[in-house]
């Protein structure tokens, strides 16, 4: 038979336990989250709503919050820079597709592992003889990429040491001037790249190499200054984001929001420049 003070001292410890276990759980039942406007098909404006955000990124994070009972709302807070200074700050909890940086370590808890991989393709003409499947076969050649991409900040220095790399100010110019012949190749992502090539036409002119040459993660960071921010959340989206990638969700969601991006292209919405 348990002794009594044994048996009060027990109450007594489990009365004090579940506070703090509610708090661990409770304390955040709202996340602000933001990102990149132009990272389709991981992340970018809705056209029905420009204040808002859409995409694979967000549609993976709202599945695991609502498993969790958290609130979130995916708003637009300007260009890429714009959305990292709102979340350094405080002001947004959250970067639901922030890649990987050292720079940012401190100020924001990346979650790891990232929400998606973003495989970065070679892009070439289908006439074109040349080998271009490595970084050593393009190098003294010109190239063109959207200005962007985001690559692994390794990568970035290969880049800069070694490509004659011209960044545009978006895709589709890239793979005109590549169409054209007026480069050798464009950098671009696996998805992006593919639906872009689709809606200009393109699918019979040019083709991507089948290995990647960079796969940046896109992670979701958490502010250092926000009030969700604790170690009960960041375990739990850390568990949501490793059971969404072996079980191959996030794939199937990646793919479901390339098709949605595709047809927003083919019938644009008017987002207001703000």
């Amino acid at each position: 038979m348990a002794r009594p003070g044994f048996v009060l001292s027990s109450l007594l410890l489990g009365l004090m336990v579940l506070p703090s276990l509610a708090f661990a759980a409770g304390k955040c039942e709202r996340l602000i989250v933001t990102g990149s406007p132009d990272a389709p098909p991981y992340l970018w404006r809705d056209p029905q709503d420009p204040r808002h955000l859409i995409g694979a990124n967000a549609d993976l994070l709202r599945q695991a919050a609502e498993s969790l009972d958290l609130n979130v709302e995916f708003l637009y807070a300007g260009k890429r820079s714009q959305a990292l200074e709102e979340v350094r700050t405080g002001r947004m909890d959250m970067l639901v597709d922030a890649p990987l940086s050292q720079s940012q370590l401190d100020a924001l808890d990346y979650i790891h592992p990232p929400v998606v991989q973003n495989d970065i393709l070679i892009w070439t003409r289908h006439d074109q003889s040349a080998p271009s499947s490595s970084l050593a076969d393009l190098h003294g050649r010109p190239g063109a990429a959207s200005e962007r991409i985001r690559l692994t900040s390794s990568f970035e220095v290969l880049v800069k040491e070694h490509l004659t790399l011209e960044r545009l100010p978006n895709l589709t110019l890239a793979f005109q001037k590549l169409a054209l012949g007026q480069v050798d190749y464009v950098l671009a992502g696996r998805y992006s790249g593919m639906a872009m090539v689709q809606t200009l036409g393109l699918s019979k002119d040019l083709v991507a190499q089948p290995q990647p040459i960079d796969m940046p993660g896109l992670y979701l960071a958490l502010s250092f200054n926000s009030a969700c921010n604790d170690s009960w959340l960041r375990g739990q989206l850390a568990k949501k984001m490793t059971e969404s990638v072996a079980s191959g969700l996030s794939g199937q969601v990646v793919k479901r929001n390339l098709e949605l991006w595709k047809a927003q292209l083919l019938q644009p919405a008017s987002v207001p420049n703000k």
